[in-house]
């Protein structure tokens, strides 16, 4: 329940505002949080998003700019962008890996800055499946032809993302195995790079969720067919991300709640899904995404548009949560925090636009006891 939700008289409410903020100062949006031993000093958490900015999987300055500058303007949790576990899972040549020790050690350069700021450093680890081997953003997200650079890609079956996109192998039982061990391996690095919380990617039509999807799932084994067959890759790959990931440090999974086309994975899937989750134990908090798996899909696009998502999960299972998708305004954040819709608010193009979002939220919603880097303390920000 929100915590101003009590109705009150219009000649009472100016005195029982004044003492139920004297009672309880700050907004719920920057009370720390913990998952397992690691505390974020407020409910922010800036987003996986991808930069293309990479040479052979390996971060560099802009990786490290750009995540520095959002733990300076006081996110919580500070998470890196899809991080693959093998080269043909990047997305694009331009994305990036923890397939060796030199991309290991470029990331650990970025762990240490943004755990020195008070941020908690995450990272997140994908494949990219039949949606790798493209163009970036700004040059059209098209297939890239073997001829200039492009490579084969692998899926859950022989099926292509979209019209004239190439035709993936299905992974067989050998290169299921194979996917495990890579994926065990770069947690493996994550852990020795000084990462202290790891989001496992399962949407947006990626290695993970395709297996998921009915919509791009044709396996007639052990990981096709029945819902069960098809939820056995992500809960092996969760299995396997906690054997190399510390017990004290969380794990977070981000779903696509919904394909938003019929016949797909669909809200109920996820319910039925967290349940499982939660009774096992090994995942701390689900991000709520949806769609990415299939291009026919057809998104009601607004303000807090996947929240009910966050909710539903948070509600009906018992699993933290986390919220995303346009939610620029502090006030908005706030109240999907307040009213229990979710445990965490995820930013994207909020923290691109402004990297000091939370510093500017803080004094927006007058939030106490908040820690402002000295170097900030005199600008116009305050």
């Amino acid at each position: 329940m929100h915590r101003l939700a009590t109705h009150v008289d219009s000649r009472q409410s100016g005195e029982d505002e004044r003492r139920i903020l004297l009672r309880d100062p700050n907004p719920k949006l920057f009370e720390p949080i913990s998952l397992r031993s690691v505390t974020a000093r407020n409910r922010i958490m800036l987003s996986p998003m991808c930069q293309y900015s990479a040479e052979d999987g390996v971060a560099g300055d802009w990786h490290f700019a750009h995540l520095a500058a959002r733990a300076c303007g006081g996110t919580g949790l500070v998470f890196t962008e899809a991080v693959h576990t093998e080269a043909r899972g990047r997305i694009t040549p331009h994305c990036l890996g923890l397939w060796n020790d030199q991309q290991r050690d470029a990331l650990m350069r970025v762990a240490d800055f943004v755990g020195a700021q008070g941020a908690v450093p995450g990272i997140q680890l994908g494949h990219a499946g039949r949606k790798a081997s493209v163009g970036r953003p700004w040059e059209g997200t098209r297939p890239i032809p073997k001829q200039n650079g492009g490579w084969d890609v692998v899926s859950a079956a022989a099926k292509p993302y979209a019209k004239g996109w190439p035709r993936p192998s299905p992974l067989d039982a050998d290169g299921i195995e194979l996917q495990l061990e890579q994926l065990a391996a770069a947690t493996r690095r994550a852990r020795q790079a000084g990462f202290q919380a790891l989001e496992l990617h399962g949407a947006h039509g990626y290695l993970i969720h395709q297996f998921l999807s009915p919509l791009s799932n044709d396996h007639e084994d052990d990981y096709g067919g029945s819902f069960e067959n098809r939820i056995r890759f992500l809960l092996r790959s969760v299995e396997t991300v906690r054997s190399e990931w510390p017990e004290t440090f969380p794990l977070f999974l981000r779903l696509s709640a919904t394909d938003w086309v019929n016949g797909g994975w669909s809200l109920d899937d996820t319910l039925r899904l967290a349940k499982l989750l939660a009774a096992g134990g090994d995942v701390d908090l689900i991000d709520c995404s949806s769609g990415g798996n299939d291009p026919r899909q057809k998104i009601p696009i607004h303000p807090g548009y996947q929240v009910p998502f966050a909710a539903a999960v948070k509600q009906q299972t018992g699993m933290a949560t986390g919220a995303v998708g346009l939610l620029q305004s502090p006030d908005l954040a706030e109240s999907i925090v307040a009213n229990g819709h979710a445990d965490l608010v995820i930013l994207g193009r909020a923290l691109l636009a402004d990297p000091v979002w939370p510093l500017r939220a803080a004094k927006a919603l007058k939030a106490a006891n908040v820690n402002w880097p000295v170097q900030y303390e005199l600008s116009v920000i305050r």
